[in-house]
């Protein structure tokens, strides 16, 4: 529909807005009923757990009504009962921690409460794009340092930061340190040593950190999942950001948190308090009671959480073993949802890679249309320097349900055929 003429333009901060990306190949996907392991959305039944208690939290009649802005209580005692022990250090529920209608709000108030014009947050890239889009509205800058691959690149333990490109990426105007581990897309967990280096940077320029912690419950092997809030001194400039949707696999129901330092967390809770004021309560309610449940079979072979890594690793290395019978060559991951994979045995010519074309979107929409199969392209999370770092790699999420592994599989193994 066209708007008339009269009608006052938008803000100028929404400029830079076109179609999200989400939404185009989310849209492509079900245009061609494609089977879809790009976008990180478990597909697989709700367990039983669960189920129970959201049956048991609508039955509640305070469970029905507005709740504490801040965090239900019951949720927000359950989350520093939880990650106390995990950042050895007693958490205060009511001060330093906040509910937000999914990791999604939590880092936006992360951004917005820091943010001023012309300020700048350092960010590792490959990185998930609604940083960009927050950090626009705010009217800040992201500086954009590129994993890189060291050694062996079909491991994501070994893309790793180059220290000196690191290090130039912070200035005066440096405000934020945006990270993530488990990485999406690459699938690397920082390592200690990692985080204490890039916790020193940030302590030497005064920067708060962002730390991306959705995946935390999905680690593959012997890795460890080090949380930068943990390491010595690094509580006080650290905001935490978790999500129940990734760690009980039910991305619909938009439950997030962020724990940190009261004098940071207040300052989140002013934003939320301004936008969405609050998550739903009945929501927070079957969470806490998730949480209460895990933490009564932990360890046992009822622990969720121990499933869900067992679970996921098998299907990565199912994708990983369909598309190695084909010649690609995946990067085996760290842990999380994703795994990267290099697609240049398809036969794409990557002659002029600086020229600005995404050849892995060439690729991603070739695949949805030809063989029916939804993945993503990696360069939609880099900025324009880099950018031609990603032409050969796409995405695909393995947090899916043993059906859609197996079609999935199948289709991969099929593009022999073709």
């Amino acid at each position: 529909m066209k708007l008339d003429s009269t009608v006052p333009a938008p803000a100028s901060r929404l400029r830079n807005f076109g179609v999200n990306l989400w939404a185009e190949f989310s849209s492509l996907a079900n245009e061609h009923k494609a089977t879809n392991i790009g976008q990180g959305f478990p597909d697989f039944v709700v367990p039983e757990f669960l189920q129970q208690e959201v049956c048991k939290a609508v039955a509640k009649p305070a469970a029905n009504w507005y709740t504490r802005a801040q965090g239900h209580p019951r949720l927000v005692k359950e989350l520093a009962t939880e990650f106390s022990p995990l950042f050895n250090r007693d958490i205060d529920p009511m001060t330093e921690v906040m509910t937000a209608v999914g990791a999604y709000e939590a880092i936006y108030a992360a951004i917005t409460a820091f943010i001023n014009e012309g300020d700048e947050a350092v960010i590792i890239e490959p990185h998930f794009d609604c940083y960009a889009g927050d950090m626009e509205l705010s009217g800040g800058k992201l500086v954009r340092v590129p994993l890189r691959p060291t050694g062996d690149e079909k491991f994501a333990k070994n893309w790793k930061l180059d220290k000196e490109e690191f290090e130039a990426a912070f200035s005066e105007r440096t405000k934020l340190l945006i990270t993530t581990t488990p990485h999406n897309p690459v699938g690397k967990m920082f390592t200690r040593e990692e985080l204490e280096y890039i916790g020193s940077v940030c302590k030497k320029h005064n920067v708060i950190i962002l730390s991306d912690e959705v995946y935390e419950r999905v680690v593959f092997d012997e890795n460890e999942h080090v949380r930068i809030g943990g390491l010595p001194d690094m509580w006080e400039r650290t905001l935490t950001v978790g999500s129940a949707g990734k760690t009980f696999s039910v991305t619909g129901w938009k439950i997030g948190w962020a724990l940190g330092p009261a004098n940071l967390i207040s300052q989140l809770q002013h934003v939320s308090s301004c936008s969405t004021f609050t998550a739903p309560t009945l929501l927070q309610e079957a969470v806490a009671g998730a949480f209460e449940y895990e933490r009564g079979v932990a360890q046992t072979d009822e622990s969720y959480f121990k499933w869900l890594s067992v679970q996921l690793q098998k299907n990565c290395q199912m994708l990983a073993d369909a598309f190695s019978d084909i010649g690609c060559s995946p990067v085996w991951p760290d842990g999380g949802y994703f795994m990267l994979v290099d697609t240049a045995t398809m036969g794409w010519d990557f002659e002029d890679l600086k020229t600005g074309r995404c050849y892995d979107v060439d690729c991603v929409k070739w695949l949805t249309r030809e063989f029916k199969l939804a993945t993503i392209p990696i360069s939609v999370f880099y900025g324009d320097k880099n950018r031609h770092l990603a032409a050969k790699y796409i995405r695909v999420c393995f947090a899916k349900s043993d059906g859609t592994i197996e079609k999935a599989c199948q289709i991969i193994r099929s593009f022999k055929k073709k």
